[in-house]
């Protein structure tokens, strides 16, 4: 979407900025003794303050924003001038006014949340007390990781640790954070980092929290600014590729999303956008340095005429098809005179282009930065490029103490688009340093294409969540796999199994971005691959388009509470000490487990008894995967399977499904297929209950792409369900709230997935007929997936509506079946394609009994008894199929296995 070219008036810049964030806290809040300060920000968070001068900071920090915070309740208690006892409600900070802090004369004594022999557990923290519980929160970047390792690519990619900085979160239920050093903003219209005065001071915020992490990080963000909300448009697919694109290939490639049926809302281009490889960058075949010492072609500001010749054109089209552009940048050279801007931007900066070499890049300079913004960027921006990847991979100082280039990189370009535009704010790079989560999102960076790689992400993404980085975009797919390395690694790019459980991780991650490197055998084109990987991989990103309105609204959470959309299962069951064992498994969202299958299933060698058919490669169907479910009931999002929790346990899972769990009772909203997150608002508005006996959900909506739901323009639309006996009740509320252009109207519809068909419906005490396709104002039923679909007609959003179901048993719920249909097929298709022509027992009873759903969707009247009949056909299929399987390929074996397993499930 092409930006307005309206700017903000610069009066309003700093409080939108802010977020109305006040650095100065309020002084009924502050006690100070002596040399010494102390801010009391919750009844759980202090700020405390040494400073040889007297002289305290009142100034936003790097990491800290807000600490005017509201006054929570505290008593002072002063002994003279000798020492100072504070109390809040949840510590006791005792400080002895004999000088700088240290472990004898500071502590803090405070209340775990925990009972001990029926008294409150008691912690005391001191200078000396070493916090050796952190669970750690992220790093800069994976570039180079194969798992928790990377080959340094500056030290001849010598293979070292990836060590994860310290989290706000740790088992020993307190955090101290050293501010000490960290630079200020100043106060002007646009807030620029300054360095701390160089005196001798000491600056520590002291967070105590016991087990209650999501409490840690709701004062954390309190203090520290809220995560930021990305537009809506980010949660839908990106493309992403290191190659060099035409104009022409890129409307070639977005042609096929289309013909494929496969979303599409992001298309980044990535570096070979402006000039790359001109002649006289190169000597004797290497590529020269440039004026900065930097590798010529590196850095680029102008469009290449060659791949672009109407670079307007080209974004007029990307505006019509709704995709939204971003284009990578490699800022170290700063800007050199080929630049179309390079003139302009001399002398901007007082320079005379006939004699200047270039122009050096320094962010932290202000008549830079804004020069920069305004002359280089901003023609490129009105063009309709939405935002940039800020691909900084050069030094990691700047010209100011302690400034970091990606967190300062990260400030400015988020801010500047902040102030300056009314779209809301995006910016593409890697992790800065605490405080980074005000401007998101993340770029993980150039993994290897190794099992390895894939594994590590879930536990990566969501130990991130304990700094609150809760929006990292990893490569899906991976990036490399054609660098030497010193020590080998099992990569494998052309891998299909690996591509599809990647692209099934990124369909349960917070972004989903394909990308890979211009290697020739790397592809991620999902239509490129052979059927069974291209259905599976399409199948998960449809499944990511429905899930859209609960991913966006953990999103609205995230910026709320502080808690990401990926987050450890410790968060929810801080006491299981499982929760912190199984790290490939994550909560997403409140209420879905998620555990991806991120091990091949491998496959067998088939003998053909044609022999000039000969042996083939046959992929195993199914994979056993374990999964650890926390306590509480949970349900099989593939099988419908209710488990009680707290234990290991076993499925087999195929190729096209990922382990979901969802809290029994959950509500999970949804919307209908689309082709763009946008395309439509949600209507129907979609809502799957699980198996349960009461429920409820919250769902967020907004503009999706501005700021103005920092002003309060959104809604909320708040559901409930409840079980009585044979009926269910399910009630949406009025919606709350308001915000332009929103549906003044919409229908409902609610699915009841795992179910027998429903007796009788009504909306609004008014009864709605059965109809056999699903239609307004209806219900029908699918008995493929044994799922009841109820769709309402319109109705105002302002009304309440309350949806009564009937069912003519007590026991509705019919877990495993629709599964247990599907291996009825795959059974049939092992007789089929496994070469087994012969056999006693009558085909067609198998093709009835996979036929059962089909015959249910038809007359759901009839479905107990088809289901009868189904399951007597299932008993005597098991042990004749079981016989004959002993002679035939392990492929039939497996499929055959697969039917076992949800036999002994359902049997128990």
């Amino acid at each position: 979407m092409k930006k307005s070219a309206v700017l903000l008036l610069v009066c309003l810049s700093h409080w939108l900025f802010a977020q109305n964030y006040n650095p100065k806290a309020n002084e009924k809040a502050i006690v100070r003794l002596g040399n010494a300060r102390f801010t009391i920000l919750t009844p759980r968070t202090v700020r405390m303050e040494w400073s040889q001068d007297g002289k305290f900071e009142d100034r936003a920090t790097f990491t800290f924003v807000n600490r005017n915070t509201p006054v929570p309740n505290f008593q002072v208690i002063y002994n003279k001038e000798k020492s100072v006892t504070i109390i809040t409600d949840v510590l006791t900070l005792k400080y002895e006014n004999t000088g700088k802090f240290n472990e004898k004369n500071l502590s803090i004594a405070f209340k775990t949340g925990k009972m001990v022999n029926k008294k409150p557990e008691i912690i005391t923290w001191n200078l000396a007390t070493k916090n050796k519980g952190n669970l750690l929160g992220t790093a800069r970047t994976l570039d180079g990781c194969d798992s928790a390792t990377f080959f340094n690519w500056r030290k001849d990619h010598r293979k070292e640790p990836l060590e994860l900085e310290p989290g706000i979160i740790s088992r020993d239920g307190w955090v101290l954070i050293d501010d000490s050093e960290r630079p200020v903003f100043d106060n002007s219209d646009w807030p620029w980092v300054e360095p701390r005065p160089e005196t001798d001071k000491q600056d520590y915020y002291f967070f105590a929290y016991g087990n209650n992490y999501k409490q840690a990080l709701a004062d954390y963000t309190l203090v520290a600014g809220k995560i930021a909300l990305p537009p809506k448009y980010v949660f839908g697919v990106w493309w992403s590729r290191f190659w060099a694109y035409t104009d022409k290939e890129f409307k070639e490639l977005v042609e096929e999303f289309e013909t494929y049926g496969i979303p599409l809302d992001v298309l980044v281009i990535d570096t070979d956008w402006h000039p790359v490889n001109k002649k006289e960058w190169f000597e004797d075949g290497k590529r020269k340095t440039d004026a900065a010492g930097e590798p010529c072609g590196w850095t680029g500001f102008s469009w290449n005429r060659n791949h672009f010749p109407n670079s307007k054109e080209f974004l007029r089209w990307t505006d019509e098809k709704q995709l939204k552009t971003c284009l990578n940048l490699h800022p170290a050279s700063g800007i050199l005179p080929h630049e179309d801007q390079f003139v302009a931007m001399a002398q901007a900066m007082g320079l005379n282009p006939d004699t200047t070499s270039h122009i050096p890049f320094d962010i932290t300079n202000k008549k830079f930065a804004e020069n920069y913004m305004n002359i280089v960027l901003r023609p490129l921006e009105r063009e309709g490029i939405d935002f940039w990847w800020l691909d900084w991979q050069q030094w990691n100082t700047t010209n100011i103490k302690g400034v970091n280039p990606t967190m300062y990189l990260n400030y400015v370009h988020y801010t500047d688009m902040q102030r300056t535009s009314n779209a809301r704010p995006l910016i593409f790079h890697r992790w800065g340093g605490l405080g980074n989560h005000r401007y998101q999102i993340g770029f993980s960076g150039d993994t290897y294409i190794t099992w390895r790689s894939l594994q590590f992400q879930p536990y990566f993404t969501a130990t991130a969540a304990n700094v609150c980085f809760g929006f990292w975009s990893h490569d899906i797919g991976g990036h490399m796999a054609h660098i030497q390395l010193p020590e080998p690694i099992d990569v494998q790019p052309t891998n299909p199994e690996l591509f599809t459980r990647w692209v099934q991780w990124g369909a349960f991650s917070p972004i989903f971005r394909t990308h890979c490197s211009n290697a020739w055998n790397t592809e991620r084109r999902i239509w490129a691959y052979p059927y069974p990987y291209f259905k599976a991989m399409k199948k998960a990103i449809k499944l990511r388009y429905a899930l859209l309105p609960y991913i966006y609204t953990a999103a609205r959470r995230a910026h709320d509470t502080g808690v990401s959309i990926v987050y450890p299962m410790y968060y929810d069951f801080p006491e299981d000490e499982n929760a912190y064992q199984y790290k490939e498994q994550y909560l997403f969202g409140p209420d879905m487990l998620v555990a991806p299958i991120m091990r091949p299933m491998g496959g067998d060698s088939i003998v053909h008894p044609n022999p000039k058919v000969g042996t083939f490669w046959q992929p195993r169907e199914h994979i056993a995967h374990s999964v650890y479910l926390p306590e509480g009931e949970w349900i099989d999002w593939n099988s419908g399977e209710k488990i009680v929790g707290k234990k290991l346990i076993t499925r087999l899972y195929g190729l096209d499904e990922i382990p979901v769990f969802v809290r029994a009772g959950s509500i999970i909203p949804m919307q209908p297929e689309m082709k763009k997150v946008d395309e439509i608002s949600l209507n129907p508005l979609i809502l799957t209950i699980f198996q349960g006996n009461q429920g409820k959900t919250s769902i967020y909506e907004d503009e999706g792409n501005n700021q103005l739901y920092l002003e309060g323009k959104f809604t909320f639309t708040n559901v409930e369900w409840k079980r009585n006996g044979k009926t269910f009740t399910v009630e949406v509320a009025p919606i709350i709230g308001s915000y332009s252009n929103m549906p003044s109207r919409r229908s409902y519809q609610i699915r009841l997935p795992f179910t027998l068909p429903l007796q009788s419906v009504s909306v609004n005490g008014q009864t709605i007929p059965y109809r056999p396709e699903v239609e307004a104002y209806s219900w029908t039923y699918n008995g493929d997936e044994t799922m009841n679909i109820i769709t309402t007609q319109e109705i105002p959003v302002t009304q309440k509506v309350i949806i009564q179901i009937q069912f003519d048993v007590d026991t509705m719920y019919i877990p495993l079946l629709a599964r247990q249909i599907k291996a009825m097929a795959r059974l049939y298709d092992a007789r089929r394609y496994y070469f087994w022509n012969e056999w006693e027992y009558e085909s067609d009873r198998i093709v009835y009994a996979m036929q059962t759903g089909n015959r249910i969707s038809y007359n759901p009247s009839k479905a107990q008894e088809e289901i009868r009949s189904f399951y007597e056909i299932y008993k005597e299929v098991l042990p004749l199929a079981e016989r004959r399987a002993q002679e035939e390929p392990r492929s039939f074996t497996v499929a055959l296995r697969w039917l076992k397993a949800l036999n002994e499930i359902s049997e128990k």
